[in-house]
């Protein structure tokens, strides 16, 4: 596949910079363009769920990104990765939901594989992608979801050493209990790098966006 343009459908400003990063990185000469509108995550959180009507306005963005030239489109979202499945049956481009790379890899990498969130309208999705990518593989998986509770709205409440303390202490507990830990949000990616060696040793922890970015650059080898 030559790709020449690449679409991404964010509900975050946030993860604009960090994927200009990897694109730089893993797509030279790739034409890159970004659509964002955060109302999409806001409505899932307010709601707790995917709605009908938020799922069909990003369908629609997955529409708009194609009519506007992309020859790839991937949607960073992971809450909305339903509504992201749904949309690639309807566009005549392919399209990515950005965990999928991230859980083809741990179902590879393990048998007990641990999902963690700070969200629950992230962590379901997550986890139930990780099942469906392993029965697809023909893999047997034990898995583990671990949500952490007060975390993103410490983010979001303007302490983010709280929502950092959080998470590393969560991964830690998880990482006695699993081979493998995904994370469910790019957001938590940080984190790791704060974490003992002996943590960062004793398990693989993925993280979504580097591993989307390169599946694409893959795909554009073959």
């Amino acid at each position: 596949m030559k790709l020449k343009t690449l679409g991404l459908v964010h509900t975050s400003a946030t993860l604009v910079p960090v994927f200009q990063k990897l694109c730089a990185d893993y797509l030279p000469g790739v034409n890159v363009f970004n659509i964002v509108d955060d109302s999409l995550i806001k409505d899932v959180i307010s709601k707790n769920e995917l709605t009908s009507l938020t799922s069909r306005r990003v369908v629609n963005y997955v529409g708009s990104a194609e009519l506007a030239g992309a020859d790839f489109i991937m949607v960073t979202c992971s809450s909305i990765g339903a509504a992201v499945e749904a949309s690639a049956a309807l566009t005549g481009v392919p399209v990515l939901r950005v965990d999928q790379p991230m859980a083809d890899l741990a179902v590879q990498t393990g048998k007990k594989i641990g999902v963690i969130a700070t969200l629950p309208t992230t962590l379901g999705p997550t986890s139930d992608l990780v099942r469906r990518r392993a029965e697809a593989a023909g893999k047997d998986i034990e898995l583990t979801s671990r949500l952490c509770e007060g975390a993103f709205d410490a983010l979001m409440g303007g302490a983010p050493e709280k929502h950092d303390e959080m998470v590393a202490k969560a991964l830690t507990e998880l990482s006695e209990q699993v081979d493998v830990i995904v994370l469910a949000q790019a957001s938590m990616a940080r984190v790791v790098d704060t974490l003992s060696e002996s943590v960062k040793q004793k398990v693989s922890i993925l993280s979504s966006p580097a591993l989307a970015i390169q599946h694409i650059a893959e795909q554009c080898k073959e």
